[in-house]
């Protein structure tokens, strides 16, 4: 990362809209395999590529997320993103701190993400979330910690209900979270223009949101609030970035497979690349963090190969206009909560 590309980066960023913004991110940015963050409104910056750490806790192997994380940091990741929920982050954190010890890495040069879950907004628990967090990595801080929905809930014995929470005062406890040193930078997930405007208007803001982790692919460019977003130094991190597994349980499957699209698979023909690697390709262009999730160890070295092409005007269009306004992730078993963010057209 080239210091002195920061501040024409912002610059840019206020001037220049849509997909133009490829050139500037190619030209100033010069993205490479080991050099690919963007800078954060905070002073902080963010690597454009990381791998999502989620796996099903019932079926997936111990030490699969160890594993993948160690060979994913020999192949040139640095950026990674988990959560409690998860229940692996001492996985993920051992192979952090092995990698560390090896002089593979230093510290600095890995971004971890971690998320608050639903059912620690009161302000009371937010300390305490983060601490386990902290706790099951073994690190001393966090690069981003998020909440992960706008959406409270209240545990009652084993079972969650909608409970009613301050997102405000949520913000203020993670905030002096920030002040003690346990995160580096505070952000979002799963927020609508709505939600997003209480915080940035909230009365005494002391640090802003600098990202927003939503779904973002090519069905679902969200152009509205990515335009939103960048108005307000805020950067997206895009989750289901290549689409997402079938599981009907959570998944939206009048949503067609994004990987067998005509149009990604031939512009992928072109540069002798994947359906997947173009999909990937277009958001980091686009400034839009992505985080594909694999445990699978030839796609997590096939995912990392996208830094080798880059896609023209036209074809950035022509991703552009596969928009179908879908989402895979629609999280219907909630959409009656009160802060359910989906009603909203952005």
């Amino acid at each position: 990362m080239v210091q002195g590309s920061w501040p024409t980066y912002g610059l840019a960023l206020r001037e220049v809209r849509c997909s133009s913004i490829v050139h500037i991110l190619d030209t100033n940015m010069n993205l490479t395999a080991e050099s690919h963050r963007i800078p954060l409104s905070d002073g902080n910056s963010i690597p454009l590529l990381g791998l999502g750490t989620y796996g099903d806790p019932r079926t997936t192997p111990k030490g699969t997320a160890h594993d993948c994380v160690k060979l994913a940091i020999d192949v040139g990741y640095r950026h990674f993103d988990g959560a409690l929920v998860y229940f692996n982050e001492h996985e993920v954190g051992q192979a952090i701190r092995e990698k560390i010890a090896d002089g593979t890495v230093r510290r600095e040069d890995i971004f971890y993400c971690g998320k608050l879950w639903n059912t620690f907004h009161p302000p009371e628990l937010v300390r305490p979330a983060l601490e386990r967090t902290l706790k099951a990595l073994k690190l001393d801080y966090v690069d981003l910690y998020i909440i992960e929905l706008p959406m409270a809930f209240k545990d009652q014995d084993g079972n969650y209900i909608y409970h009613h929470t301050d997102l405000c005062a949520t913000w203020e406890a993670l905030e002096a979270c920030k002040d003690a040193g346990l995160v580096k930078s505070l952000g979002v997930s799963n927020f609508n223009r709505r939600q997003l405007e209480l915080l940035l208007n909230k009365p005494g803001l002391k640090h802003k949101p600098v990202s927003n982790q939503v779904e973002c692919h090519p069905y679902f460019t969200q152009p509205k609030l990515l335009e939103y977003c960048r108005q307000h130094d805020i950067v997206i991190v895009g989750y289901c970035p290549i689409g997402s597994s079938r599981d009907a349980s959570w998944v939206n499957l009048k949503c067609p497979p994004l990987l067998d699209d005509e149009v990604l698979v031939s512009i992928g023909k072109k540069y002798n690349k994947s359906s997947a690697q173009v999909a990937l390709r277009f958001n980091i262009q686009r400034g839009v963090v992505v985080i594909p999730k694999s445990f699978n160890p030839e796609r997590i070295k096939h995912n990392f190969q996208i830094f080798d092409f880059s896609l023209t005007e036209e074809e950035m269009k022509a991703i552009e206009a596969l928009n179908k306004n879908i989402r895979f992730v629609e999280l219907l078993m909630w959409s009656d909560h009160p802060e359910y963010p989906f009603h909203d057209e952005y």
